[in-house]
């Protein structure tokens, strides 16, 4: 079996999505793949960190801002693998056996996880199939894929960059060329596809994506996306 590794999910009033979360984990931890668990967290204010402290999970916490969090997790983690993940994705049950092949072999690359929604229709199935070509053809997976990256590639492209938004692409961008597709699927919430309309949420993450490109502010870009947080 290869190293075990840390799972690191920032959370904000994330009790709703936690439970899911860890339950899909759990595999990992009677595998005996995953060491640890690390909970950042950005002040929640409802029931997230009970969860997290029922789950035997370390704690840290902070600011919000994913990539703040993200960063003081992996800060505070002790394994040299890494599996940086949302709380609102749910890794499906082939994952253990994708991360674990990944270890074993991948060297110097990080891996990310075939993106799924949880919910049923055209829509959902046309979003996520254009959101695994996205990440196939221009190297760019999102932070709801998950990240499988090593702690010394981590370190080596300048670690997560402290940004409240699109600290996915900008660690993405850095592990240009260093990426590989996993065959196990993480399957994400719909939520905000459902409130707000399929094309219309999806129009307005690619004009984030331009934005930040273009060298918006992310602060800017979270209330954005955010909007009301």
């Amino acid at each position: 079996m290869p190293a075990p590794l840390s799972v690191i999910i920032p959370t904000l009033d994330a009790a709703p999505d936690l439970p899911g979360a860890l339950e899909a984990l759990m595999a990992g931890v009677e595998a005996g793949l995953i060491a640890e668990l690390v909970i950042s967290d950005g002040g929640s204010t409802d029931a997230t960190l009970a969860i997290a402290e029922a789950a035997g999970a370390q704690i840290v916490t902070g600011p919000a801002g994913r990539g703040g969090q993200l960063a003081r997790g992996a800060a505070a983690a002790k394994g040299e693998w890494l599996l940086l993940l949302h709380t609102d994705s749910w890794l499906g049950p082939d994952w253990v056996e994708a991360a674990g092949a990944h270890l074993a072999q991948a060297g110097h690359r990080a891996g990310y996880f075939r993106l799924a929604f949880r919910a049923p229709g055209l829509a959902a199935r046309f979003v996520a199939g254009w959101a695994n070509l996205r990440s196939r053809l221009f190297g760019l997976p999102y932070g709801d894929q998950g990240l499988l990256i090593s702690r010394s590639l981590l370190e080596e492209v300048g670690g997560i960059p402290d940004l409240p938004l699109m600290e996915d692409v900008a660690l993405a961008r850095a592990l240009r060329g260093r990426l590989s597709a996993l065959p196990g699927e993480a399957r994400t919430s719909a939520d905000r596809y459902l409130r707000e309309g399929w094309l219309r949420r999806g129009a307005r993450n690619l004009w984030l994506l331009a934005r930040f490109a273009l060298g918006a502010d992310p602060e800017r870009l979270a209330r954005a996306y955010r909007p009301g947080r």
